[in-house]
């Protein structure tokens, strides 16, 4: 990835997955051609699409330095939800 190439990141509130509470996050090019998809608190990329392998490390090096930050940020966004 050039460093000034842009990735679009999303993420979700808290999901419950075989018990654990995960959070699934996004990675997409402008283009919206190429993407990856990953679950926090593993901070592995689970399905990718048109990213090197070292671009995929790289993504999930970012989740997990960010990791506490947006787990944080999902459990927030889930109570907004919750009160719906």
């Amino acid at each position: 990835m050039g460093t000034s190439e842009t990735l679009n990141f999303t993420y979700s509130g808290l999901l419950n997955r075989k018990g654990k509470k995960v959070v699934s996050v996004r990675f997409e090019r402008a283009d919206g051609r190429d993407f990856a998809d990953g679950i926090l608190p593993d901070c592995a990329i689970e399905n990718q699409q048109g990213f090197s392998e070292e671009e995929v490390e790289q993504l999930e090096v970012y989740l997990m330095e960010h990791a506490d930050e947006l787990m944080e940020k999902a459990k927030e966004m889930s109570k907004l939800t919750n009160l719906l």
